[in-house]
């Protein structure tokens, strides 16, 4: 029988009938509303701080850090962020670290087990320092160095390079694709977008949609993923053969580290915001109509980057002074 934990205060402690099965069934029933490459994320943070705290599973954790209320679980998470950062990782690393744990707390106090959240804040971090990714360029000599080969990994490859750039299609987005989400009558693609769970659906360019051609005749037109795994020791696939995000991600690792550059699927997604602010001359409600954006306040970052407007500033101001 499962034991519950002592009782400190009716503000700060777990009661006796509720018992650690009934958190993992809550922990359980959250995880479902998540998206599957969310909720791995979710997972693996959980289960970080679960090593810290020397327990088994991020349940576990979870369950010893509300236990002690809420001054002593501030205590243990401000230990666990000093741990993080000695371990010289990313404040936006910290940060989604960190969030995770106040999520859950979160969830545990709408379950009416505690009272209190956790006080503990992130990093100050400067987002989206490069927007810019490869750039144009280096798209181009990642699709020169593959789009002509015969291999069938290398057609399939060439499809997920120009789902990546010419969509802004966020790897995640490429690994949910199946069969079934192509129409190429209508010229359109079928997506579930980050953080949405209806469908959308987004045009397909011809360039898209020939290489898409290119690929149904590599991979046949039985009904199922849309892109299937090469990898033989099938570390990046599911049961049902299904490319993952991580084969995704290691796809244009591979490919750009055969033309001398680095960098990811999201590297390609900022090139390609990059670029259609470019071209647009900076349209904002345009792109962001293009990159599924939910606020304007990201793109400016893009564009900002794209303009460089401190480098031209420092040019001018340089030039000025020059004797």
């Amino acid at each position: 029988m499962e034991k519950a934990l002592a009782i400190r205060s009716p503000q700060e402690s777990i009661t006796r009938d509720r018992p650690l099965s009934r958190l993992r069934l809550l922990r359980d029933s959250f995880l479902r509303t998540l998206s599957e490459h969310t909720r791995r994320a979710y997972e693996r943070d959980l289960q970080d701080l679960a090593d810290h705290l020397g327990e088994t599973d991020g349940v576990g954790a979870l369950w010893r850090l509300v236990g002690c209320g809420q001054g002593e679980a501030n205590g243990l998470v401000v230990q666990y962020k000093a741990d993080l950062m000695e371990r010289g990782l990313a404040p936006t690393t910290i940060n989604r670290r960190l969030a995770a744990i106040r999520s859950a707390v979160k969830l545990v106090r709408m379950g009416g087990f505690i009272s209190w959240e956790l006080d503990v804040s992130g990093e100050k971090t400067k987002a989206y320092r490069d927007t810019r990714g490869p750039g144009k360029e280096g798209y181009q000599w990642m699709l020169k160095e593959i789009s002509g080969s015969v291999r069938e990994k290398d057609i399939r490859d060439t499809a997920i390079l120009h789902l990546l750039y010419d969509l802004a299609l966020r790897r995640s987005e490429v690994a949910k694709l199946n069969l079934s989400d192509v129409d190429f009558g209508a010229g359109m693609l079928t997506i579930i977008g980050k953080g949405r769970r209806e469908p959308e659906k987004v045009q397909l360019p011809k360039e898209t949609s020939q290489v898409l051609v290119r690929w149904m005749g590599v991979r046949g037109t039985e009904e199922g993923p849309l892109f299937r795994n090469y990898d033989r020791a099938g570390k990046v696939s599911r049961e049902d053969g299904r490319l993952t995000p991580d084969g995704i991600y290691k796809v244009v690792l591979a490919v750009a580290q055969r033309v001398g550059i680095k960098t990811r699927p999201h590297g390609l997604r900022h090139a390609s915001i990059t670029e259609a602010l470019s071209l647009t001359n900076g349209n904002l409600a345009a792109v962001r109509d293009f990159s599924r954006h939910r606020s304007y306040e990201v793109l400016q970052h893009y564009d900002d980057n794209r303009q460089s407007r401190g480098a031209e500033v420092a040019k001018l101001v340089a030039k000025a002074a020059a004797v």
